[in-house]
């Protein structure tokens, strides 16, 4: 049986005037750790890396290490448009202790031919001072890591695993059965965790794993145990109606709405062109949080 993990990550919260809110961070970072989750992942899409300049990146990244400790896995977004760019973000991450990178296909520029995601990946990997995570997420990139590019990069020392965020449970299987057994498959959907685990896949990297830690140890201490009843009812009654808001307003907006229901930061604030939710929606996030915390208490 695989043994499970869950991995968070992080949101980067924000002041409503947009800045950084750093001892916000240090509050979220801690709830995920004392929860007992895995590991660390910020700088990703619910860290909204892409609306954060590499100053502040770096910024993150430090804060989250000095709270987390050495002891603790930190993946460290590192997506970008060029190779260059991307290795520059590893090179970042490599500077203040993350243990690997987690890397994206370019986003703006889609592959003209077959090759061109493996090309820039492999180019990627050649240049990094990091091992990496592949990520999977064709609805923010425009395309998607083909399988059969996944099963040669995870033929490479340096290339770990992936995060698919593509919410094609046919592809994360794919990338199951034709990835060796040492390649991390990480399903990066919360909805689908539960079914991800089930097919002994390494785990999750899930958003909402920031505002109800608690539930995600749950789920993960329940599929190592084989306890396959109790992970389908958390399935049910807590992870599916909460990620029903990611699906609706995003995976940032959601979850910083969801921390800010728990108190855990100030203000759900996000920068543009991510929105905020509205006063009703944020109504019906608080509760939905309370109905999840409540099957773990």
């Amino acid at each position: 049986m695989t043994d499970t993990r869950v991995h968070c990550p992080l949101v980067t919260p924000m002041t409503a005037d947009g800045s950084i809110d750093v001892d916000a961070l240090d509050t979220v970072t801690r709830g995920v750790l004392d929860a007992g989750l895995d590991g660390l992942v910020p700088c990703g899409t619910t860290g909204e890396f892409a609306s954060l300049t590499r100053a502040e990146n770096r910024t993150v990244l430090e804060r989250v290490r000095a709270v987390a400790g050495d002891d603790t896995t930190l993946i460290a977004g590192a997506g970008a448009t060029s190779v260059p760019d991307t290795v520059d973000a590893l090179t970042a991450a490599a500077e203040v202790g993350a243990d690997a990178g987690l890397v994206v296909v370019p986003y703006f520029h889609t592959a003209n031919a077959a090759d061109g995601n493996a090309r820039f990946l492999r180019r990627v990997a050649d240049r990094s001072p990091l091992p990496l995570y592949l990520y999977n997420i064709p609805a923010c990139t425009g395309s998607e890591i083909p399988v059969e590019t996944v099963a040669e990069l995870a033929d490479r020392d340096d290339v770990l695993g992936l995060k698919d965020s593509s919410g094609d449970f046919g592809y994360f299987t794919d990338v199951l059965a034709t990835t060796p057994d040492d390649f991390a498959v990480y399903q990066g959907v919360d909805g689908q965790l539960v079914p991800a685990g089930l097919m002994e896949a390494t785990g999750g990297i899930n958003a909402l794993s920031n505002a109800v830690p608690e539930v995600f140890a749950a789920v993960r201490d329940a599929l190592n145990k084989g306890d396959d009843a109790r992970a389908r009812e958390l399935h049910t009654d807590a992870l599916t109606p909460l990620f029903a808001f990611c699906a609706d307003h995003g995976f940032a907006p959601a979850t910083k709405a969801a921390l800010a229901a728990r108190g855990r930061i100030d203000d759900a604030a996000v920068r543009p062109p991510l929105v905020e939710l509205d006063e009703g929606a944020r109504a019906a996030v608080a509760a939905a949080v309370d109905d999840a915390l409540a099957l773990v208490d």
